[in-house]
């Protein structure tokens, strides 16, 4: 972790968000007080390995059959 002034900042922009691309953490400081924290994002998101719930559940026969009409209703509100 390494502090940064503002103005260093303004100056080099580029220097310090290659620092945090490499895994840096920047405390930026103003008048020797601690503002805020520049730090990389810890993960991207990661796609979800295909069939990661195989066998943990069915799906019914009568999946994509129609409603019950006093169901459809409930829904419908009628």
């Amino acid at each position: 972790m390494s502090n940064v002034t503002i103005e260093e900042i303004q100056c080099n922009p580029l220097k310090y968000l290659h620092q945090v691309e490499a895994g840096e953490t920047l405390v930026i400081i103003r008048s020797d007080e601690p503002i805020a924290e520049l730090r990389p994002i810890k993960s991207r998101k990661q796609l979800r390995p295909f069939g990661l719930c195989k066998g943990e559940f069915t799906v019914p026969d009568d999946f994509d059959s129609p409603l019950p009409e006093d169901l459809l209703s409930a829904f419908e509100g009628k």
